[in-house]
């Protein structure tokens, strides 16, 4: 199964972001949208992971989560990756988020499971872009977009279902959770 590791903001920051972006979501149907309900922040994306490992993978993210205290964090502005991603930047605890970040890459690879070896880049994915679309439009038009600051509690396990949605969109489902406790 297809598996990532994330955070998610809270209900009200979702909305926020969501009454945000509405306008600039009509103006804009070319780009693939993501959907509120399954926005996230992706720590490690893992790719296909076998249950074995996976059984490993949930045990050191316990304890991953264990060690790793709350973090206060926002949702702001606009950027985007090339004309293929269009993001809000993710700000307060960045240095935080950056070491839960690097636990789930450290407790994917002791499992075997291997991951990408690139820069962190704190990020929640609103759209991608569609035969050259350009972005920059977009990313002018949320340029001024500052959400609540709220508090990530939780550490998320996610299979991906590709293309499992009613608009053919990839579906999340939330295997485990662990609560960042900092003990």
């Amino acid at each position: 199964m297809r598996l990532f590791v994330a955070v998610t903001p809270p209900p009200e920051a979702v909305a926020e972001l969501s009454s945000a972006t509405e306008a600039v979501r009509a103006a804009h149907p070319r780009l693939r949208w993501t959907r509120p309900d399954q926005w996230h922040l992706t720590l490690a994306f893992l790719g296909t992971v076998g249950d074995e490992a996976r059984a490993g993978l949930v045990n050191r993210l316990a304890r991953a989560a264990a060690l790793h205290p709350p973090m206060r964090l926002a949702l702001t502005g606009a950027g985007r990756f090339g004309d293929r991603v269009l993001w809000t930047r993710v700000t307060g605890d960045v240095a935080a988020l950056r070491g839960l970040a690097a636990a789930a890459r450290v407790a994917a690879t002791r499992v075997g499971i291997a991951v990408e070896e690139r820069p962190y880049r704190p990020h929640l994915t609103l759209a991608r872009g569609r035969d050259g679309a350009d972005l920059r439009p977009v990313v002018d038009a949320l340029a001024g977009f500052a959400g609540c600051t709220w508090t990530a509690t939780q550490l998320h396990l996610v299979r991906s279902h590709l293309g499992a949605g009613p608009d053919r969109t990839s579906r999340y489902e939330t295997l485990n959770s662990w609560p960042l406790t900092g003990s």
